[in-house]
């Protein structure tokens, strides 16, 4: 019976990430004075394991660079070259290349032969300490061709500037160099030899020389990998010629596979499973290790410590998951009707019944937590990324930086992981930009040469908080008061600080004098906040002048669930999250006052507040408002006096989208539907103020 694996790619794909993802994590942590074997034998398994999946599924290109960057790691991990920081840059750039691959092969795309020779000559070229190969060693194997065919095709090579092997051609093959770039190899093969299939391998012709071909009776069809080192495997009859083994053993790394679809997963599965029974790895050599009382070098990456568990997990997808949610969420509803309709009964005659419903309530939320612990996933997924940003980032505007990032496991919902990255990586690219400086810079001031850059993520109450610390420069308030009226904006020299640190929220706002490829073009900042906004999140700035900035973001746990406080507003029944509640209030007439221009205003602890009714946002008839309640709320432009008429009570409340089932509405960020099967519609705070304060959601982008 014949099995399809192709069902299984996905599941490759996912591995696949997450074993670059784990390569990279280890490379960048890795001491190159002293590595550890573990982590080389870690950093060799990921690789090994890929090219294990990507052979099996026919996936050639990618098998054959994890393959060479298999046995360079291998080299490494058994002392047989040390590592160096050349190679680590090299090992990452592959590893960004093996991540875009995967991508190509997920959206069945195909790969550049030009990209997998590149990548090889990188790769191989670091055994002679990266000095390139000399030439490209090209081995065509095309069967059914004549000899004369062959000899043509190598006088034609010749005339476009290859050396063709004097052994060659023989039956089907010939050798051959040339010192094009890859790119000219491709395009010019192509058209040469098209309709045939020919493979580029980078290759010192002064390294070795090729060995001539040996009969070998193969059985039809089957296609066999010998030592890792067969260049190229054409389906062949008996009787027929196939390439043997024919590069020296300084070489032996090198292994071209068949191509997509044709090589036997059993006997690849083989192989793989004799690699990894191989000997022992060997310890670190002495040499390459510090000597006793000599202080180790300063450590591009510090995490908190945390003791790794294995935990036995299986993959399920985000479909099920939503769907998981939106069933418990129906169930907490109508469990909420259930429950005020109880509350209608007589507790003497209704005993059980009610007692029943009050377990119901209870398992309902004990379900409603577990299913949505399933949606939280560690921001350790977005924090890791950024060791190699920082690293890169740094090298690239010539500073000294350390990162340190703490509460790697704090949860978050998988919705706000996945908007969160953007925003975070402009942060972190800000700080490196325009808070750091450069180590001249921090010797003059007293500061270490070494910045520090800090992400730490912890649970505040409900909500969860990420800050990014850095030890720079800070702002500067007047520099940045001198940029914004030099821009227009309406500043004066009696702003808080907290209002000008919010200038630099502003679209197109910049105090770089130049523009770089990293920042400086004042575009991002504006898109931060919109972005943290749309999350139900808020953002706040700390800067003390060459002590360094801290940005705090915070953020609700879920999007799905919220706490909120429930008004009624002429008979229909808001939301209000509570998040943005600062307290309640029933006013006397002597503090709600006219304002000349700016309408009625509440005055609290001598603080004025515009009035805000719903009826005069959404367009309703307009109502006296001496009396009722008041909710007075902050949002990150500044606070507002809500009238209502009742507050009905404290809810947690499954949100709806409005986009989704309506349209979206200015002034709403959502619906829920109530204990009594009434909808609910979710007021969008921010969007609120906005609107009081006289904004547009436009100029406040």
């Amino acid at each position: 019976m014949t099995i399809d694996i192709s069902r299984f790619a996905q599941t490759f794909f996912d591995e696949a990430l997450e074993h670059l993802a784990s390569m990279e994590s280890l490379l960048l942590a890795t001491n190159l004075n002293a590595p550890d074997p573990e982590d080389l034998n870690g950093i060799f398994r990921a690789a090994h394991s890929i090219k294990g999946g990507a052979a099996t599924f026919g996936f050639s290109a990618l098998a054959e660079i994890t393959h060479i960057l298999e046995n360079q790691l291998d080299r490494v991990r058994k002392g047989i070259m040390p590592l160096r920081a050349d190679m680590v840059d090299t090992f990452l750039e592959t590893s960004d290349l093996l991540k875009g691959m995967v991508q190509t092969y997920q959206s069945g795309d195909e790969i550049s032969p030009a990209t997998t020779v590149d990548a090889c000559s990188k790769l191989h070229a670091l055994e002679t300490g990266g000095t390139a190969a000399k030439g490209w060693h090209l081995q065509l194997v095309a069967p059914g061709i004549s000899h004369e065919r062959l000899a043509g095709l190598a006088v034609t090579l010749q005339g476009q500037g290859w050396r063709a092997d004097p052994d060659f051609p023989r039956d089907h093959a010939f050798i051959c160099s040339s010192q094009a770039s890859a790119a000219e190899l491709t395009a010019a093969l192509g058209a040469i030899l098209a309709p045939h299939e020919f493979v580029l391998r980078p290759f010192s012709m002064a390294r070795a020389a090729p060995v001539p071909l040996q009969s070998r009776v193969a059985d039809p069809g089957v296609h066999e990998k010998e030592s890792g080192t067969r260049l190229f495997e054409a389906r062949q009859s008996p009787g027929q010629l196939d390439l043997a083994n024919d590069i020296a053993e300084e070489d032996e790394s090198y292994g071209l596979f068949s191509p997509r679809g044709t090589l036997a997963a059993a006997s690849f599965a083989a192989s793989s499973a004799a690699e990894e029974d191989g000997p022992p790895v060997a310890a670190v050599p002495d040499g390459t290790r510090p000597p006793p009382g000599v202080p180790m070098p300063e450590a591009a990456i510090l995490r908190t410590a945390s003791a790794s568990t294995e935990s036995g997990s299986i993959r399920v997808s985000t479909e099920k998951v939503d769907d998981l949610m939106n069933l418990v969420g129906e169930l907490v509803i109508t469990q909420a009707m259930l429950s005020q309709l109880a509350g209608q009964l007589d507790p003497a005659i209704n005993e059980l019944l009610l007692n029943g419903i009050g377990q119901l309530e209870r398992n309902t939320r004990e379900l409603q937590e577990a299913a949505m612990s399933i949606r939280m996933m560690p921001i350790s997924f977005v924090f890791n990324r950024f060791p190699r940003l920082v690293r890169d980032t740094a090298s690239k505007l010539g500073k000294r930086v350390r990162l340190a990032m703490h509460g790697e496991q704090t949860e978050l919902d998988r919705g706000l992981i996945e908007k969160l990255s953007d925003p975070l990586t402009h942060l972190v690219r800000n700080s490196l930009d325009h808070g750091i400086e450069t180590a001249e810079v921090r010797r003059a001031k007293g500061k270490d040469e070494v910045g520090a850059l800090t992400l730490r993520a912890f649970d505040q109450g409900g909500n969860v908080v990420i800050q990014v610390a850095d030890d720079g420069a800070g702002l500067n308030r007047a520099r940045i008061l001198a940029k914004a009226q030099s821009q227009g904006m309406k500043v004066h020299d009696g702003m808080s600080d907290g209002e000008v640190w919010q200038l630099i929220f502003e679209p197109g706002f910049s105090t770089a004098e130049t523009v770089t490829d990293v920042s400086g073009r004042g575009v991002g900042m504006d898109v931060v906040r919109r972005n943290i906004q749309a999350m139900g999140g808020r953002i706040d700035i700390e800067t003390r002048t060459d002590i360094g900035t801290i940005i705090t973001i915070r953020l609700p746990l879920t999007l799905a669930i919220l706490e909120g406080m429930a008004v009624r507003v002429d008979g229909e029944v808001y939301v209000i999250p509570l998040a943005f509640i600062i307290e309640s209030l029933q006013p006397s007439s002597n503090e709600l006052r006219t304002v000349s221009g700016h309408g009625r205003v509440l005055a609290v602890r001598e603080e004025y507040m515009p009035v805000v009714t719903l009826q005069h946002v959404f367009g309703g008839a307009p109502r006296a408002c001496d009396k009722g309640l008041f909710v007075i709320l902050e949002a990150e432009l500044g606070k507002i006096a809500l009238h209502v008429d009742e507050l009905i009570g404290q809810y947690q409340v499954v949100i709806k989208s409005l986009e989704t089932n309506f349209r979206k509405v200015d002034g709403l960020s959502g619906a829920t539907i109530m204990g009594d099967g009434r909808v609910a519609l979710i007021v969008d705070i921010e969007s609120l103020v906005r609107i009081a304060l006289g904004r547009t959601v436009s100029e406040a982008a």
